[in-house]
């Protein structure tokens, strides 16, 4: 595990140095208008075709710092930049195109009649038509194993499935940063394995928000813990999850009899 602040290795073993950053978050400071606190000096690297997670207990401020990826929340201090732009508002058009939100809830993202125009929606609205349009949606809908159901109403499908539709609608605007937030709440084991698949199937750059270790061992080799609006661990996965007393410190906890090294070796 490497001290807050710094860059480890990327997961494949590149030098981070060398490596070309999908997001830059330097000093990031935010208070909502109530005036509580929620980000204290965030600093935190992800490099390009990374898969890492960020943990942490409620309230640590895991979302807060997820909405100013795309320019959702700004204003406070600090820089954030996404694939070499910084968020502001000239850029926010583009950013938003780069930095891809899959929410907890895929009922926040469905809202057409059908799959087809869920997945086409944000394509359209950026100005693509006619065949470009149809490859776009088609090759979303194969990404995420959901092709055959393009016709269907999303309500007629089943919560695992609606959520590989909510990420084929992100998939459709060819994101480079995908940020999903507990991906694997309300799935079934079954839908769990096939969403994790898909994951690892995208190249694109993963930040993973999620309670569910395991799922974060399984599918990021990076992870960091945010608590109390600061950085507080960032390493390797395995090697985090094992260090009971930091879990406990920040009010993690690993299902009863997981063992993460156990995991990594298997």
């Amino acid at each position: 595990m490497t001290a807050p602040g710094t860059d480890p290795v990327t997961a494949d073993g590149a030098d981070p140095a060398t490596a070309a950053a999908s997001l830059e978050v330097r000093g990031l400071a935010y208070a909502y208008p109530d005036g509580r606190q929620a980000l204290f000096g965030v600093d935190l690297t992800v490099r390009r075709g990374e898969r890492v997670a960020l943990l942490g207990p409620n309230g640590a401020g895991k979302t807060t710092l997820v909405l100013h990826l795309n320019g959702i929340l700004g204003g406070g201090v600090g820089t954030v930049t996404v694939a070499g732009l910084p968020v502001v508002k000239e850029h926010l058009a583009r950013i938003r195109r780069t930095v891809g939100l899959v929410f907890q809830d895929p009922d926040d993202q469905l809202f057409m009649p059908t799959v087809r125009e869920d997945v086409a929606f944000g394509p359209a609205a950026s100005g693509l038509r006619g065949a470009e349009l149809t490859a776009r949606v088609t090759t979303a809908l194969h990404r995420v194993g959901m092709a055959e159901y393009a016709d269907r109403p999303p309500h007629h499908l089943s919560f695992g499935q609606r959520r590989r539709v909510a990420v084929a609608t992100v998939l459709a605007m060819e994101p480079e940063i995908l940020v999903l937030d507990e991906p694997s709440s309300n799935l079934d084991p079954a839908s769990r394995r096939e969403l994790a698949d898909i994951l690892r199937s995208l190249d694109v750059t993963v930040l993973m928000v999620t309670h569910d270790l395991p799922y974060a061992l399984e599918l990021c080799p990076r992870a960091v813990i945010l608590s109390e609006g600061v950085i507080v661990a960032d390493g390797r996965t395995g090697e985090l999850l094992a260090d009971g007393e930091t879990l406990r410190e920040h009010r993690l906890e690993l299902p009863f009899g997981f063992d993460p090294a156990a995991a990594v070796r298997g």
